[in-house]
């Protein structure tokens, strides 16, 4: 089992970028939750190269000068927002980026910047911002003077106070800056503090002092927080630096080294949201030329007295990084909320983001149609409503779009309508327009409803129609969205007990503060529509029985105030079950929390044993099996066989990153990732079978998920270049799966049968591979043929829903290879039906059932599908005749070549008589004669080619063409025997002249 990776290729916020100046085709990046991606030709492609660690959450990234060849990466977003996620340390890699090693840190939490010695590979250091929600020692400056092996905090201020950057004068490695950040997020939402440590230090013996910078620069007084600075490389005496206060915020400017400053602009479009934003770089070249990168990149080439607009539309790419290269400053990167782009050209021009699957969602949800379509809101770049599977062979542009929701939180189709789609706070889209309607409860908000980042959408899963949404209240709709009816109270709580992470920054008026929480999940029974869970994020649950006329708390004792209930699943077969995926990383508190109850509410269990220390964001049980969950973390997905008794990891190829929903769709596994895009675990089947049994069977073949016969025309367009993103398409076929307790000795076979128990396919451990032409085209355009295993463990095997090939597919040449696929052609799809499959092994049988069921968007009727089947059948068995006459004749060609040198004149002119009878009937690729082995074979695959192409009625021409080559195959059959004859007769010659016979 293989997770998939559908897209949308359309990148998320990134902070961590930097290039190589001697290699300036060749950059990297630090996604937020995506992990490090690499590009060696100016950001056209994007390659992960940090999927196989342990976490995905990277606040920087940094390349030596001195040795390209080593790359750090501090884990954890290096920003203090809502959504963030933490790491766990230092990453070094000394051979590009190809294997990586953890170095250390890993309390900090949160890398805000790094900054190698140009001179010497293994000086670094690392700006520790620690952890978000609480106070801890493991924060501040550090160095290592031995490429890692060790690190020594040289910049402490006090457990309230992290580093955020830190940056080495180019031109002298003893001096170095770093700003202190006492910035700590809130339990609640939009909450946040800045401590008295903040500030900008510097030091003139490499980190072993330090001072701070004052004069001229605002400071505790003027509510000062984040100081982003750069050091121009031209000039090291001339700094700038972009200043967030309460009240004197601005770019400022020092002409000796820091020792004082001067402000030289207070336009607060320049400086604000500090938070996010505290960018600032100098031209490499000229220290008057500087970029100063937030909502919008602003440049100035006065040394800071005037700027302009550089680059950002209206609403804003949000930019947090900006690298130029220093021996050529036309060449920068730029990262941000919507991923990395580049430019050549000083910023006339600028590569795209729409090549980084790197979307950060909240929520997911999958609608009714064929494909089913994936959808949520996307993180500072709107909605995605994505295709789970594309009709041209894989997930392109062209299956996805934005479906009119705000860029947080859920989307969702409305169940009898896949055309209409509800999402964000609140929108009704109709794909069929491109038109989104408001629907909001409240569009005014004069009656005080609150609305956080995500606010729960859901369908009722009873009677499909019933629409329901949350703020602190819960809403109900049965017009599709056109009126509302409140059918909670405030579900919130009333008042708080502050959490100990709050620390230094508690106060009296906290304690007593207004109602902040909101309804951030809801669960709706689908055994009982008047049964509905809510759990808000200040840490309560609460349930109604009838349909929220009356609803009772029912918090587990373990959830406290500002334990955020991230998401709910209600029970698929007891209407008294539930689960709760309790988030408690706003309460400083990194362990997982799933709580169960199976008596409605009155008593939980907390289950998580087999979980690392990780928070986890959803839970969800599966609806066909009682009991198996799945549950998403920080880092991967999780699944249980027994209601949360014990977790285990499904992680398998998937990168770590942080799950924020899952659906089961059907067969499928579907994940919203905060930093990855959307992935898929195709056909969870096996999952649902697994029990006891199976730790003591020696094998098992597992039942067989219904499959659907789906076409896709890959010769009818100009195909996309290899380079252009795309996401996976399911397998193309029947999925499979069987497992070994140990090695098979002896042949496996897999065996296919019909409802006749007529054998049409048959595989065995013991095929050969074929060749594939290795030429740089898209995977997806060859037919891989896969080897039956014999091995241990779980296998899983495709069967691509047609008869055997009629021969082993020859290796192609390159320009035949767009336009031919193997397996061979000639193969027909089988018939929509119910299948026997068999497998063999050391002399046992194990059998089940596999349904093919046809495309549910084809409407031609069983009889049309039927009359193709039997059309295409026939000519697969005349092609079956035609392939050993044809091979045959190839090998009669050679011989007779072969034969000619070693022949008598007399013996040699007949030779070449008959060899050019048999060229004559083989006929070839430039000349189609008619009549010839090879024009009724090229026109046969041509025939068979129309009838495969489409699930459709055959047209009348098609069905006379289909006979009429049926009678020419005949004929030339009838002539391929009269040659046999003839290759007696000239075999009894050879034989007398003493040479090599024909044979074939």
């Amino acid at each position: 089992m293989k997770w998939r990776m559908i897209g949308p290729h359309r990148g998320g916020r990134t902070v961590g970028a930097c290039g190589i100046p001697s290699q300036p085709n060749v950059f990297y990046i630090g996604v937020n939750n995506g992990g490090v991606w690499k590009t060696n030709d100016y950001g056209r492609t994007w390659n992960p190269i940090f999927d196989d660690q342990p976490t995905g959450s990277i606040g920087d990234v940094a390349v030596s000068p001195s040795n390209p060849n080593v790359v750090y990466a501090g884990s954890g977003e290096g920003i203090q927002r809502p959504d963030l996620s933490v790491g766990d340390g230092v990453y070094k890699s000394s051979d590009a980026g190809k294997t990586w090693i953890n170095t250390g840190l890993s309390d900090a939490l949160q890398i805000g910047g790094l900054a190698i010695d140009p001179k010497n590979e293994n000086q670094v250091f690392v700006a520790a911002l620690g952890h978000p929600y609480g106070p801890n020692k493991e924060r501040g400056v550090y160095r290592t003077q031995d490429g890692g092996k060790t690190w020594v905090q040289v910049l402490y201020i006090d457990e309230n106070t992290g580093a955020v950057q830190v940056a080495i004068d180019p031109n002298n490695s003893n001096i170095v800056y770093a700003d202190m950040w006492g910035a700590r997020q809130a339990p609640w939402e939009n909450g946040s503090w800045e401590g008295a440590g903040c500030g900008l230090y510097k030091s003139t013996d490499g980190g072993a002092n330090w001072k701070k910078l004052e004069k001229g620069l605002p400071g505790v007084k003027e509510g000062l927080g984040r100081i982003g600075f750069c050091i121009a490389n031209s000039d090291s005496k001339r700094l700038y630096a972009v200043v967030n206060t309460k009240s004197s915020g601005g770019i400022y400017r020092s002409n000796d080294a820091g020792e004082s400053w001067i402000k030289m602009s207070d336009d607060s479009r320049l400086w604000d949201r500090g938070d996010d934003f505290a960018e600032i770089k100098t031209d490499p070249k000229n220290a008057d030329i500087v970029y100063d990168a937030a909502v919008v990149v602003w440049k100035t080439t006065d040394g800071g007295k005037t700027w302009k607009d550089f680059k950002g539309a209206p609403g804003g790419d949000d930019s947090h990084r900006l690298w130029i290269n220093p021996l050529n400053p036309e060449i920068i990167m730029l990262a941000g909320d919507q991923g990395a782009v580049v430019s050549v050209n000083g910023g006339a021009t600028w590569g795209s983001w729409y090549n980084q699957p790197t979307a950060q969602f909240y929520h997911v949800s999958a609608d009714n149609a064929f494909p089913y379509n994936v959808y949520s809101g996307q993180q500072e770049s709107g909605s995605v409503g994505i295709a789970s599977r594309g009709n041209d062979g894989q997930i392109t542009f062209h299956d996805w779009h934005p479906v009119g929701a705000e860029e947080y939180g859920y989307v969702v189709a409305d169940p009898l309508d896949p055309n209409l789609v509800f999402g964000g706070k609140l929108s009704r889209y109709d794909k069929r327009t491109g038109q989104a309607t408001d629907i909001s409860p409240d569009p005014s908000q004069t009656l005080g409803y609150r609305f956080l980042r995500t606010a729960p959408i859901i369908f009722s899963p009873t009677d499909n129609k019933t629409l329901f949404y949350a703020g602190n209240v819960v809403f109900k709709s049965t017009d599709k969205g056109n009126s509302w009816k409140v059918i909670s109270p405030d579900l919130t709580r009333p008042g708080y007990d502050l959490p100990g992470c709050v620390g230094v920054y508690a106060t009296d008026s906290m304690k007593t503060m207004k109602r902040r929480g909101v309804v951030y999940t809801l669960a709706l029974s689908p055994l009982d529509s008047n049964t509905i869970w809510a759990g808000t994020d200040d840490g309560l649950i609460q349930v109604t029985r009838d349909g929220g006329k009356n609803w009772t708390d029912v918090t587990p004792p373990g959830v406290t105030s500002w334990s955020k209930v991230s998401l709910m699943d209600a029970g698929h077969t007891d209407v008294n079950t539930a689960y709760a995926a309790v988030n408690c990383i706003r309460k400083d508190d990194l362990h997982p929390h799933i709580y169960r109850t199976r008596d409605g509410g009155k008593t939980w269990t907390e289950i998580v044993k087999g979980l690392p220390n990780d928070p986890i964001n959803v839970v969800k049980e599966d609806p066909i099996r009682k009991g198996l969950l799945f549950a998403g973390s920080e880092k991967c997905v999780f699944v249980s066989f027994n209601e949360g008794e014990h977790w285990q990891s499904l992680r398998l190829n998937m990168p770590a990153t942080s799950i924020r929903d899952l659906v089961i769709k059907d067969n499928d596994l579907v994940v919203a990732t905060h930093g990855r895009s959307f992935w898929i675990l195709d056909d969870i089947t096996p999952l649902r079978q697994l029990g006891n049994e199976f730790k003591t069977e020696d094998a098992r073949l597992y039942q067989p998920a219904p499959s659907y016969r789906v076409r896709w025309n890959m010769n009818t367009d100009t195909p996309l270049p290899p380079e252009e993103p795309a996401g996976q398409n399911p397998p193309d076929g029947a999925i499979i799966d069987y497992y070994f307790k140990t090695k098979m000795k002896g042949e496996v076979r897999l065996e296919i049968s019909d409802s006749t128990g007529k054998l049409i396919r048959h595989y065995s451990s013991l095929d050969k591979p074929y060749a594939i032409p290795n030429v740089n085209i898209p995977l997806y355009w060859i037919r891989t043929q896969q080897i039956l295993s014999s091995d241990s463990g779980s296998h899983r095997f495709m069967w691509d829903m047609r008869y055997a090939p009629v021969a082993e597919p020859p290796v192609y040449p390159i320009a035949a290879v767009y336009k031919q696929t193997a397996p061979d052609p000639t193969a027909p799809w089988v018939m929509p039906g119910t299948y026997t499959v068999k497998l063999k092994a050391e002399g046992k049988e194990i059998t089940q059932k596999l349904r093919i069921l046809k495309d549910p968007r084809v409407s031609a009727s069983r009889s049309a599908l039927q009359l193709q089947h039997d059309l295409s059948y026939a000519l697969y068995q005349d092609e079956q005749r035609l392939a050993p006459v044809m091979k045959d004749m190839d090998t009669l060609l050679v011989q007779l070549e072969a034969l000619k040198p070693k022949a008598g004149e007399d013996l040699k002119k007949g030779l070449e008589i008959f060899r050019l009878r048999l060229a004559k009937l083989e006929g070839s690729p430039e000349r189609h004669r008619s009549k010839s082995i090879y024009s009724t074979h090229e026109t046969l695959i041509s025939i068979f080619n129309k009838l495969q192409a489409s699930d459709e009625m055959p047209t009348l021409q098609t069905s006379d063409a289909v006979k009429a080559i049926h009678t020419e195959t005949d004929a030339v059959i009838k002539e391929w025997e009269q040659v046999r004859n003839e290759v007696k007769e000239v075999n009894a010659k050879l034989k007398a002249a003493g040479l090599p016979l024909l044979h074939g």
